[in-house]
């Protein structure tokens, strides 16, 4: 319960919080900054920026990676690719949101469910796709009949089964893209999203330890050790030099398991962290600094993390769409713009490839929603998943 409110003839106010917004705020507006508020009352989960950001990211990664395959360089931000730095953006808000969903569903069960419906329809949905549709295509393309892609050691078939459990350990199929291709992988933009899928284990270890909550400064501790860890090459302690920690990627779980814990933990501290645009404008700065000054952006990891949620809930754009395009640009436009490298639409010049590399993933992204991503939530309160566990029956003494 929180402190009495004083009795002043005026009538009460209830504190909005994540789960209970501010009754007065208008849906489809930014909120007036407010110098008392915080993350918990600026929040509304009917209006906020998660859906526009989401979308942003995911087509920066887009527009990055149709030049990198088209014309062999990315946009870059200082020392950092602008790619990189809106697949940091995505951890940080798929770690608040995570947490959210973690805390709010309150059962492991249903957690792992939802999860599990999020991303492996979309992500198998992908893979045949680019195994029985790209590759052949690519292969004719290539001068090649269409069935080779499904004969050999690193064919079609195996392409599916290695990667099918998320762990990419087959980038190609057959020899293709082929050696003119400016990078060797069929879809470079799949590997993170192991890393993704781990997060959502450590969430979910977590909130069975309690940690989510009742000892969520276990979480600060977290971000405060990864962070520590990743800035420790940078003032010549080498913690990642080891060939078994280069082995298992290190750095990626790293750099990973940071930004998303530190999403987490704006959700865990919303009632803490102020939202203020002085603030932002301090952070923004320092992010500026590790990107210009610094070989490594990821000490200005913290700040990076709060201008991503100041955004949520400070940008002017409440757009929550009917079909959620984000996974599926981020999935698919790898493998649409080795098609149109390989149907020769680099000569059309740099803008109208990257446009029609744009306009044909956002129309694949449609699909992939409306025939694979969206029956397959439909499926989230399935009988089975929201049927209430048997408690044991426990006898009573006489």
């Amino acid at each position: 319960m929180g402190p009495t409110a004083r009795h002043t003839g005026e009538p009460t106010r209830a504190v909005p919080t994540p789960d209970r917004p501010d009754p007065t705020s208008r849906h489809g507006a930014a909120p007036v900054e407010d110098r008392r508020a915080n993350l918990a009352q600026a929040f509304d989960p009917r209006s906020n920026a998660l859906n526009v950001l989401r979308l942003l990211f995911a087509g920066t990664v887009a527009l990055a990676h149709t030049l990198l395959l088209g014309f062999g360089y990315q946009p870059l931000t200082g020392s950092t690719d602008l790619g990189s730095l809106a697949v940091d953006g995505f951890f940080v808000l798929s770690g608040f949101l995570v947490a959210r969903s973690y805390l709010r569903l309150d059962s492991l069960r249903r957690f792992a469910w939802h999860r599990a419906l999020r991303i492996l329809p979309g992500f198998w949905a992908c893979l045949l796709g680019t195994a029985l549709v790209v590759a052949p295509l690519l292969a004719v393309l290539a001068g090649r009949p269409a069935a080779s892609v499904f004969s050999g050691e690193d064919s079609a078939g195996s392409y599916l089964g290695s990667n099918a459990l998320l762990v990419m350990r087959q980038f190609g199929i057959s020899g293709l893209p082929g050696e003119a291709a400016v990078h060797d992988q069929l879809d470079g933009s799949l590997w993170t999203l192991f890393f993704e899928a781990g997060c959502y284990a450590l969430v979910a270890v977590l909130g069975v330890l309690g940690v989510l909550q009742r000892r969520r400064s276990l979480v600060l501790g977290l971000c405060v050790a990864l962070w520590a860890l990743t800035v420790a090459p940078l003032v010549g302690v080498p913690v990642l030099e080891h060939p078994l920690l280069q082995a298992l990627h290190a750095g990626d779980v790293l750099r990973f398991g940071l930004m998303f814990l530190l999403g987490s933990a704006g959700h865990l501290f919303a009632d803490r962290v102020p939202v203020r645009r002085l603030l932002a404008l301090l952070a923004l700065g320092l992010l500026a600094a590790g990107l210009f000054l610094l070989p490594d952006r990821m000490p200005a990891a913290p700040a990076s993390a709060y201008l991503c949620l100041y955004a949520v809930v400070r940008l002017p754009w409440r757009w929550n769409p009917r079909w959620d395009l984000s996974y599926g640009v981020y999935v698919w436009h790898w493998p649409v713009a080795l098609v149109l490298v390989a149907l020769g639409a680099r000569g059309l010049t740099t803008v109208p490839f990257v446009l029609a590399g744009l306009a044909v993933t956002a129309a694949v992204a449609a699909a992939s929603w409306n025939f694979v991503e969206r029956p397959a939530l439909s499926w989230k309160d399935a009988a089975w998943v929201t049927r209430a566990t048997p408690r044991p029956h426990t006898r009573t003494r006489p």
